[in-house]
């Protein structure tokens, strides 16, 4: 008997899913991610929806049942009813879904009771153990416990499994407890969740950050204003330097990106560099026509610098040796304090200047930073060891914080045992009583230093916004570049970068997390743990995108300098284990093809491993977001994801379904003219059965064709965005192929995962061409233009040549709007020449051409609610209404017109479009006239 086809692998509310895993990213307060910071999270809404959706049964499963209910009841017509209470069903488990992935409703138990009902339902009561055995930062085991799963998280990273059991192993030991800190428990009569926790957080939390004040508060001084009245410094701002090569000159050189401080409009502030006998003196200038301009805006670029004394260039080469002969200085350039609804900017005196020249401390944290390492750039200048990221007043009150998480576990296991705790064991031996019960809130403590440390830090840097000036973390992404000009936080206020701040976030976070159902987070590696009998769905590595072992010894030597002792075995090795890590580092293993082949052969041993033991009752879920192609004689194909696409097909798995889920916000491009996932795509894999059928290259593209071009379609609907539809559109390409056990090539030779997915390129370039065919002619004529001439001029005769071969006049074209022709030349106008009073409504020949132009237009000087309101007018012409979806299928397809042809601002416009296209309908529908529906009257049986 066939196993029951579950929800993802047929229907899915994507858009609204979409939504909702976009607009997480701007959430903060109480967000699990706050806990601790982790690089390339699945956002939370989408790991809960694919786990509803991986456990709970299609509706499509029970067409026999329905059909019986139909003739039970008397109704005519059978089939007509159950594919009613298909959808039915269907439309009543997306509007589960609907609710449970929207932030506001995370709290809401009774929705989550419907929700885990639906799953015993369809899980007869007995629904597997989830496993994630590449678990970092924690997103699907923390979403398997919301939803009242056995969560298990497993991975051979210690940071990552710190957070792990933070997030899902910590909590439900201690939940509804009450807690411990003197009169802290009186303050209100139940304590939900992990509250009783967080509170306790809170509180030696605050006894941490007033001791520190008392033992290190004089490395901190207030500034002096003009006035002479004394203000808390909020920050100090540095600059890096070097003696001027310069023989002539020889000043201590500032290397600086930028010398502004602060632009909000009539409170601007700017450093003031000057050279005076030999010795640069820096003030603090207002005037916005003083400012630094154009090449004044700094000293250094990627090219090198420039020295202010004698106006020479100084290669970049020259400052790597002066920074590996330890010879580049730090000069403090600015000091930052509050004033009235705006920063006081002040020149750096004596006293501050003294105050942070402390000794670096012996004891600070070791650990080298590699020689060559994914994402570091700084051992070009000199910086070998992790302490060198710091400054050595840094060094001193963060070993001064981390000290003091270790007292205050001590005064919260006193605590705990005045509070009626029994002693117990330790946490790491599975311990619930005063002495686990200290250790976790050491754990979270411990937490709340290593958050500061990305923030206090010689590479965090200093934000000059009109709307935020304040200290910018040094993980803004998955890598530490250097940096010149940097920001100390000063670490006792209550501002950006301080420890009060960080225990804040992190208690916030703790007291929202489930915490129930007792979860577990080990060190494994993924071969190993992915052999278990729990159910998989996990989110990999990206190949060589990022290397989680080298950044994480950022955290992992603060952490193991404060909870050692709580957590011996997690925190075991100087720093973090690498030797096995699943990523493709070239500087790890002999260089591009060694790292290419770990990489294959570990992913092939992982998903061989979960084979063995793989359940039929249900399919495993893999997150892939990867975006990198090479070309050779075979076609072009993604790297990463051949080799671990390559690894799940010979395995033995099949693809079933795949599904795209944004998860940045829309439009999202890097001005290079490369661009940045917008979207990971979700597989659903089943085992691939023993005695699966054999094809040729004809059959399968035969096959790819047939399918792929539907799932193009629902792709585009689902709100994919074009910059990611090519990698998308391996989903589907690769379900095809992978439902063979395998695939021969015309010289008798089996087909490669490289050579299927350089296949799967080629037939999405065809049938993308192929939907030029839906459009109207002027459409037909424009996209024909705009491939060979994007919008510059071309002759006359060409156009009209291409007009009459699809049925249309240049003449006609120009009166439509979309171009101009003068002096022998045509021209497509650009979306923001395009006439401001323009009425759609007035027109009665509006192309789709002509609409997404408009909209591109409105929504790039309007905003997305004007533009919306357009094409929602468009499309209630009674004279020739516009359609939506043609107007939507020529985004993407002007956007691979755009992209290929290296005209970055263009396909920014048409991604931007193609992306917001939910957000610009729910806008149409605010206007929208709603007519009565017209529907299937199914009386009494229709419950």
């Amino acid at each position: 008997m066939a196993p029951r086809r579950k929800l993802i692998e047929v229907s899915l509310p994507l858009e609204e899913i979409n939504a909702q895993s976009a607009r997480e990213k701007s959430i903060r307060h109480g967000h699990p991610s706050t806990l601790h910071l982790w690089w390339a999270r699945r956002p939370l809404a989408t790991a809960r929806a694919v786990l509803f959706a991986q456990l709970v049964d299609d509706p499509s499963n029970f067409v026999e049942d329905y059909r019986a209910e139909a003739a039970s009841g008397g109704f005519e017509d059978p089939d007509a009813w159950a594919e009613h209470r298909v959808q039915q069903e269907r439309q009543r488990l997306f509007g589960l879904i609907i609710r449970m992935v929207d932030w506001d409703n995370i709290n809401d138990e009774d929705l989550f009771d419907e929700v885990r009902a639906e799953i015993m339902r369809s899980t007869n009561n007995d629904p597997p153990a989830i496993l994630d055995p590449f678990a970092g930062g924690g997103t699907i085991p923390l979403e398997a416990q919301r939803l009242g799963l056995e969560a298990h998280a497993s991975d051979l990273n210690p940071v990552a499994v710190l957070i792990n059991k933070a997030l899902i192993e910590i909590p439900p030991k201690f939940a509804g407890r009450e807690p411990v800190f003197p009169r802290a428990a009186g303050q209100r009569n139940a304590w939900p969740k992990a509250t009783g926790l967080a509170e306790d957080v809170r509180q030696y939390g605050r006894w941490i950050r007033e001791e520190a004040e008392r033992r290190v508060g004089h490395v901190y001084p207030q500034a002096t204003l003009t006035n002479g009245a004394k203000s808390t410094a909020i920050a100090w701002i540095w600059a890096r330097t070097v003696s001027c090569p310069n023989p002539a000159c020889g000043i201590e050189m500032p290397l600086v990106r930028s010398w502004w401080l602060g632009k909000k409009k009539g409170k601007e502030a700017y450093i003031v560099p000057r050279v005076i006998d030999g010795r640069v003196d820096y003030s603090i200038g207002h005037d916005p026509v003083g400012g630094p301009l154009g090449a004044q805006q700094g000293t250094v670029s990627r090219t090198g610098a420039i020295c202010i004394g004698c106006a020479s260039p100084v290669d970049l080469a020259y400052i790597r040796l002066e920074g590996r002969a330890k010879r580049i200085g730090e000069r403090l350039v600015a000091v930052v304090t509050e004033g009235n609804r705006a920063r006081v900017y002040l020149p750096p005196d004596d006293e501050q200047v003294r105050a942070a020249k402390t000794e670096r401390p012996s004891d600070a944290p070791p650990g080298e930073i590699p020689d060559q390492a994914l994402g570091f750039r700084v051992q070009l200048y000199g910086m070998k060891s992790y302490a060198d990221l710091f400054t050595d007043r840094q060094l001193n009150v963060l070993t001064t914080f981390c000290d003091l998480v270790i007292e205050a576990r001590e005064r919260v296991l006193a605590d705990a045992l005045e509070s009626g705790y029994a002693g117990g064991s330790r946490l790491e031996d599975g311990g619930e009583g005063a002495a686990a019960y200290a250790d976790a809130v050491a754990t979270y403590l411990g937490f709340a230093v290593s958050r500061m440390t990305d923030y206090q830090s010689s590479f965090a840097t200093w934000s000059n916004h009109p709307k935020n000036e304040v200290v910018v973390h040094v993980f803004g992404r998955q890598a530490i570049p250097m940096v010149w000009d940097f920001a100390e936080a000063n670490p006792l206020t209550a501002g950006n970068g301080s420890f009060e701040i960080m225990v804040q976030a992190v208690s916030r976070s703790l007291e929202r997390l489930p915490a129930a159902n007792a979860g577990t987070a080990v060190q494994a590696d993924a071969q190993r743990a992915s052999s278990t009998l729990a159910l998989i769905s996990t989110d990999p590595p990206y190949y060589d995108n990022i290397g989680y072992s080298d950044l994480s010894d950022y955290f992992y030597i603060w952490l193991r300098r404060a909870l050692r002792d709580v957590h011996p075995t997690t925190l075991s090795t100087i720093l973090v284990p690498k030797a096995e890590e699943l990523v493709a580092n070239p500087f790890r293993h002999g260089g591009k093809d060694g790292a290419r082949d770990f990489f294959e052969d570990g992913f092939e041993a992982v998903f061989a491993g979960a084979r063995r033991t793989a359940s039929t009752a249900y399919p495993i879920t893999v997150y892939y977001a990867f975006k990198q192609s090479e070309s050779d004689e075979s076609g072009t194909a993604s790297t990463g994801w051949e080799t671990i696409l390559g690894s799940m097909v010979r395995s033995g798995w099949t693809v079933t379904a795949t599904w795209p889920v944004r998860s940045e916000f829309s439009g999202r491009m890097v001005g290079n003219g490369t661009n940045a996932l917008a979207s990971s795509v979700v597989l659903a894999l089943r085992p691939r059965p023993e005695d699966a059928p054999v094809t040729d290259r004809r059959g399968f593209i035969a096959a790819m064709r047939r399918e792929l071009g539907r799932a193009l379609r629902e792709l585009q609907q689902g709100g994919i965005a074009p910059v990611d539809l090519p990698q998308s559109a391996i989903g589907p390409g690769m379900g095809v192929f992978s439902r063979y056990a395998k695939v021969i090539e015309s010289d008798g030779s089996e087909m490669t995962v490289r050579s299927a997915l350089a296949r799967i390129n080629e037939v999405l370039d065809e049938l993308l061409t192929e939907q030029e065919g839906d459009f109207d002619p002027t459409s037909r004529f424009a996209i024909a233009w705009y491939r060979g001439h994007g919008y510059d001029a071309g002759a006359f005769g060409d156009a009209e040549n291409l007009a009459r071969a699809r049925a249309t006049v240049v003449a006609t074209l120009e009166r439509d709007g979309i171009l101009t022709a003068r002096a022998g030349k045509v021209q497509l106008h650009r979306p923001a020449a395009l006439p401001a009073a323009y009425d759609v409504l007035a027109d009665q020949h509006t192309s789709a051409w002509e609409a997404l132009h408009h909209a591109i237009r409105i929504q790039e000087s309007e905003g997305i609610p004007a533009a919306g309101v357009f094409l929602h007018n468009a499309s209630q012409r009674s004279d020739g209404a516009v359609d939506l979806d043609l107007v939507k299928e020529l985004a993407y397809l002007l956007f691979q017109v755009a992209e290929k042809n290296g005209w970055t601002k263009d396909a920014i416009s048409f991604n931007g479009v193609a992306t917001s296209w939910f957000e610009l309908v729910e806008a149409g529908r605010v206007v929208e006239s709603v007519s009565p529906a017209t529907t299937l009257d199914f009386g009494s049986l229709d419950d």
